[in-house]
């Protein structure tokens, strides 16, 4: 178990290094970065000058290694430190984390409303295979996996907040303000999630320890809760934790349909403006965190089944 902590840590780490070149050279894609963050009338002298001052005109392995260790006011990206936003004049990070916690409540919020509608919803669906629950079920994963987020999200706010005067349409004031911006973003999951749950109870159920427990007299409800939901349960913490991290950089749609104040809808923003250190901050930030989720379900397969070998 420890060589494969000390293992898969390491692989995380490679990971997150590949994600630092991948964000350095972000800006240096889009073509000269001193044209692309310069106003359009900018002459070619006040280019050049933009250019020298940011350091643009070093050899690119330079300006990598200035951009991990810091050069002049910057500290570098491993203190945390990617410069300051153009339009905010800010740093970069702090913006960032700033807008976090908002993301971090959709985010929690659509995973917990995923996880609560779908795993009674699999168990039931396998429980009650080929039955209207079974069939009920499966229409109503289909059918949230068809739905785009934009589309869902347009027709709650015109039926739910505008028709109904339910619910507010957008903003960030109270818990009532998180519930069709969470609705929105965790259906999908939903859908996914009680796929996930009805084929791995299914797979279990048809197990001979489940026969065996059956045989012994134990009531469905022991023999589903205890013993079968937990070992079905490996491959739903998977998809649980990896729709986590995609929740956490990907509700931008949900946050822009909603005026939600998340990093999505702060970095929407900043791809408008150029303003790329904000860009930069919250990809490698999302990204550090979907790593470590990943890392975090890898290590919690041990406990969830004992009988998983680490090499």
């Amino acid at each position: 178990m420890r060589a494969y902590t000390i293992r898969r840590a390491l692989q995380s780490l490679i990971v997150f290094n590949v994600v630092l070149l991948i964000v350095f050279l972000m800006l240096h894609l889009t073509g000269d970065p001193a044209s692309v963050l310069m106003p359009e009338d900018s002459t070619r002298e006040e280019i050049a000058e933009f250019s020298k001052a940011m350091g643009f005109d070093e050899p690119l392995h330079i300006q990598y290694f200035r951009f991990i260790f810091g050069y002049g006011r910057s500290k570098g990206v491993i203190r945390g430190d990617f410069g300051f936003s153009y339009r905010h004049n800010l740093p970069a990070m702090h913006l960032v984390l700033e807008h976090f916690p908002a993301t971090i409540q959709l985010a929690l919020a659509a995973v917990l409303i995923s996880v609560v509608v779908a795993l009674p919803a699999g168990v039931l669906a396998a429980t009650f295979r080929n039955t209207w629950i079974d069939y009920v079920s499966t229409i109503g994963a289909m059918l949230g996996q068809s739905m785009p987020n934009f589309w869902l999200g347009l027709m709650l706010i015109m039926i739910v907040a505008v028709g109904l005067d339910l619910l507010p349409t957008s903003g960030y004031e109270g818990a009532e303000y998180i519930i069709l911006p969470a609705l929105t973003a965790g259906l999908y999951q939903t859908a996914r999630i009680t796929r996930m749950v009805r084929s791995g109870m299914l797979e279990v159920l048809e197990s001979d320890y489940i026969r065996t427990a059956r045989s012994k007299g134990l009531i469905e409800r022991v023999v589903v809760s205890r013993h079968a939901l937990k070992n079905a349960s490996i491959p739903v913490v998977t998809l649980v934790g990896l729709e986590l991290g995609i929740l956490l950089g990907g509700t931008v749609v949900t946050e822009v349909v909603f005026a939600w104040p998340g990093v999505g809808y702060l970095v929407v923003d900043a791809i408008y403006n150029h303003d790329y250190p904000v860009v930069q901050a919250a990809v490698t930030l999302l990204s550090c965190i979907f790593v470590g989720i990943n890392l975090g379900v890898d290590l919690l397969y041990a406990w969830l089944d004992p009988r998983i070998v680490y090499a």
